[in-house]
């Protein structure tokens, strides 16, 4: 684990064992609860040859969005199936990269997941996925399913070591986003700002809320495990209306978090003014990633630069399955 000063820029190299030191009673750790579905579904086109469906999130009227492979071939009215069990047909190129999906056979879509649905690992790991990665891409506190993408911060910890946690003295606090595609889409443009961000569906209990402004009140740091609960919690403090997508939080000022759900699809980049985080544990993130430039804004551009090449230096392992930086 790289551990980062915010302030002083200075470098640290730790073991994950550690990381309850970093904690101080009454800080508050927020986890993301959210669950890996087994999104990636591989069929036949018409024509016999291979198409792969990432789905993203279900839509009321029982559609789902989905991203598709290949997407050239993969037009309104065309099918993929799977076994004689289920065929999926596109019924809408909605833009952005994705497809409204209908699933029609024997099975529906839950079927469909439970039976032929597998661990959707990022392409730069370049194996199949196996049935030791339903267990090893989640989070030892993941309940609620929805993401389409592991939540990595939280992979490194152990039942034993959140224990340990809160025998700190320290408040384990939940949110909900499911990933999707606004997380782990790559910025394509030249300028960040023209970046179209896909919403992702979040929550914030009560309870939540109230541990985090309790900790802000008392001047205690609140601590964000991963960055979609950085993205949560920022967007919570200011409501939808506010987050949008620009990047750029309307004051400096602490803000209350508010509870309750809804979509985010705000952007946090260099000039994010944060109001509620104060420290940040994550992994170490792919070139042009809104993640690395989350870490950038939160960590200043000069010091993660600094800190990604303290790490390459050192051979740390990058991405999903990687180690650990903690911004403090």
């Amino acid at each position: 684990m790289l551990v980062l000063s915010r302030r002083s820029g200075a470098i640290e190299h730790r073991q994950f064992r550690d990381f309850p030191s970093l904690l101080a009673p009454g800080d508050v750790l927020v986890v993301n609860t959210s669950r890996v579905i087994p999104a990636r579904l591989i069929g036949r086109r018409s024509n016999g040859r291979p198409a792969e469906i990432l789905l993203v999130h279900p839509e009321v009227d029982g559609s789902w969005l989905a991203m598709v492979h290949p997407g050239g071939k993969l037009k309104a009215g065309r099918t993929v199936a799977f076994g004689e069990d289920a065929v999926a047909e596109i019924a809408e190129v909605v833009g952005g990269g994705l497809r409204r999906v209908r699933f029609s056979g024997r099975l529906d879509a839950q079927g469909v997941i439970a039976r032929y649905g597998a661990v959707p690992l990022p392409p730069y790991i370049t194996r199949a996925a196996d049935e030791q990665d339903r267990d090893r891409y989640q989070t030892v506190y993941a309940r609620e399913d929805g993401s389409v993408a592991a939540l990595t911060a939280g992979l490194h910890f152990t039942p034993e070591l959140l224990e340990a946690i809160k025998g700190r003295g320290v408040s384990l606090a939940e949110v909900v986003l499911h990933i999707g595609p606004g997380t782990f889409k790559p910025v394509e443009v030249e300028d960040p700002a023209q970046h179209v961000m896909h919403a992702e569906w979040y929550r914030v209990p009560e309870a939540t809320a109230s541990a985090i402004n309790a900790a802000k009140s008392a001047g205690r740091r609140v601590w964000a495990v991963g960055t979609t609960v950085v993205r949560t919690v920022e967007t919570a403090a200011r409501g939808a209306e506010e987050a949008g997508g620009d990047g750029a939080a309307p004051s400096a000022a602490p803000a209350a978090v508010r509870a309750g759900s809804g979509w985010t699809d705000l952007f946090i980049r260099p000039g994010f003014r944060f109001t509620v985080v104060d420290a940040l544990l994550t992994n170490f993130h792919l070139p042009r990633s809104t993640l690395l430039m989350l870490v950038a804004a939160f960590a200043g551009y000069e010091r993660t630069m600094a800190a990604y090449g303290e790490a390459i230096a050192r051979e740390y392992r990058l991405y999903s399955y990687g180690d650990a930086m903690a911004v403090v």
